[in-house]
């Protein structure tokens, strides 16, 4: 991903971005996101950071997790944190839709909405405090892969799964732990614990205590989803 070198400290990055508040989607640096994009306000959007840095975040509502999607509200309550991302890859459809790959970059904190006639929503955000996120793999020898791996393997296999094993045994371990955040079962606070996890080994001990988590709760719940 060298178009990512481009970006070495919070000072290369814009201060002032579009949001994408979507409950129960993160992204992750150097991870990729699939969106589906049909609303007018994203379509509008994506026309709008094409002419532009290309920057977009991707940032959760706060609420319990019972509604899916984007709030349709522009002063819907969001997380304090999100992540930027490049938008990477477009594809329009004929029916009017586009399809986008967003690759993370770094999260940010929340400094506060803007006032805007856009549609779409804009905020104020900092990334110094995740300035780390700029460098890959940092602290990727810490994580305790055999361990990520075991409950994997017995989370999966309760799930009656089967994944691509030669695939992630090959793949490093950010893009392992990563991956998993993103692509796991999450409900939405805890994909927001796992976005905001300190360090990557703070994240693969987030993922196994949630892995952990389900499966003892499988045990006591004769019947539950991952019977």
């Amino acid at each position: 991903m060298k178009f990512l070198e481009q970006y070495r400290s919070p000072s290369d990055l814009p201060s002032r971005i579009p949001v994408f508040p979507l409950l129960g989607a993160i992204t992750l640096p150097r991870t990729t996101l699939p969106l589906n994009v049909f609303e007018p306000r994203y379509l509008a959007m994506v026309d709008d950071v094409l002419r532009g840095e290309r920057i977009i975040g991707i940032i959760q509502p706060t609420g319990d997790g019972g509604t899916t999607g984007s709030p349709t509200s522009r002063s819907a309550p969001l997380q304090a944190v999100g992540c930027a991302a490049r938008l990477s890859a477009f594809q329009e459809q004929s029916d009017g839709r586009l399809l986008i790959t967003l690759t993370g970059i770094c999260r940010f904190d929340v400094v506060g909405d803007v006032t805007t006639r856009e549609l779409y929503r804009t905020l104020d955000v900092a990334y110094e405090r995740f300035a780390d996120d700029l460098v890959a793999s940092l602290g990727a020898e810490e994580v305790p892969r055999s361990e990520l791996l075991s409950v994997l393997q017995r989370y999966l296999d309760a799930r009656h799964l089967k994944p691509d094993w030669e695939a992630i045994e090959q793949s490093e371990n950010e893009d392992l732990v990563n991956g998993l955040a993103i692509a796991g079962p999450f409900a939405p606070p805890e994909k927001q614990a796992l976005l905001e996890a300190a360090t990557l080994a703070d994240r693969a001990a987030a993922l196994i205590a949630l892995a952990e988590m389900d499966l003892a709760g499988s045990a006591a719940k004769p019947g539950s989803r991952l019977q």
